[in-house]
């Protein structure tokens, strides 16, 4: 099945995804910024030369995986939006892998790198 989107609305979605794709990198080189690149005793804001608390350690330590998580989360996301972009230059953008109807655009706009419309989005989540 082929989308029944104008022109015009793929060239919003596309619009829309890119944006999204930005926001993502520009929220990952953030935390690149903030955790990557600095040490922990430079994160836990430590200036001498003495070993720091454990439970510093450990919160510090929580704080660049919690982090880091979130950057995976990100690079995630930016595969979706690709692979949304790739649909709309193929023709394939707003159609339900399960079913092959149409997403509705308010959830497209909602999540503009959804693979399936809310029904088969709950019938998968309740599985």
């Amino acid at each position: 099945m082929k989308n029944k989107f104008t022109k015009r609305e793929l060239a919003e979605f596309k619009k829309l995804i890119l944006k999204r794709k930005e926001e993502i990198l520009e929220g990952i080189k953030h935390i690149s910024d903030e955790t990557l690149k600095k040490s922990q005793k430079d994160a836990a804001g430590d200036i001498s030369g003495y070993t720091y608390h454990m439970a510093d350690v450990a919160t510090d330590t929580y704080d660049r995986e919690f982090s880091l998580g979130l950057a995976s989360n990100g690079r995630e996301a930016l595969y979706e939006l690709d692979d949304a972009v790739k649909k709309i230059e193929d023709g394939k953008f707003g159609i339900c892998e399960d079913c092959k109807s149409l997403i509705a655009k308010t959830r497209l706009k909602a999540v503009p790198y959804a693979r399936l419309c809310v029904r088969c989005q709950e019938k998968r989540e309740k599985k």
